[in-house]
């Protein structure tokens, strides 16, 4: 049996991924861990049943990721993300993949890529 893979996306700053995730994003915090003081910051955050690992260490995931992740309605959220007015990202409106879903993208501060999506109602999504 094989459970959900939890992405581990690096991070560089504290402040800005913290104000990314969860202040646009509407993610919430679910833990910060330092090895002790001083050190770098792994924190997880949720958004309904997407989980996600950011991490200031080297090694711990690659600038420039990319992920997929699924919505009920990505026309819906990305109005939501709109109405903040965020300073780094302003998304525009949801485009229909080749493949058949309603889709955004928008990079995090470390230029992660994060793809908002709606499968179609014929069901593709991948």
């Amino acid at each position: 049996m094989f459970g959900a893979p939890t992405p581990i996306l690096r991070s560089f700053d504290e402040a800005r991924a913290k104000a990314f995730y969860l202040d646009f994003l509407g993610f919430e915090l679910m833990f910060e861990h330092r090895f002790e003081p001083g050190l770098p910051l792994y924190m997880g955050v949720r958004k309904g049943d997407c989980v996600l690992h950011l991490s200031e260490h080297y090694g711990d995931g690659c600038p420039g990721a990319a992920l997929r992740i699924p919505v009920d309605d990505v026309t819906g959220y990305v109005a939501g993300l709109r109405a903040r007015q965020f300073g780094n990202a302003r998304p525009g409106e949801p485009q229909q993949a080749p493949w058949g879903s309603l889709e955004i993208t928008i990079a995090d501060p470390a230029g992660n890529r994060l793809t908002f999506y709606t499968e179609s109602e014929d069901g593709a999504s991948e």
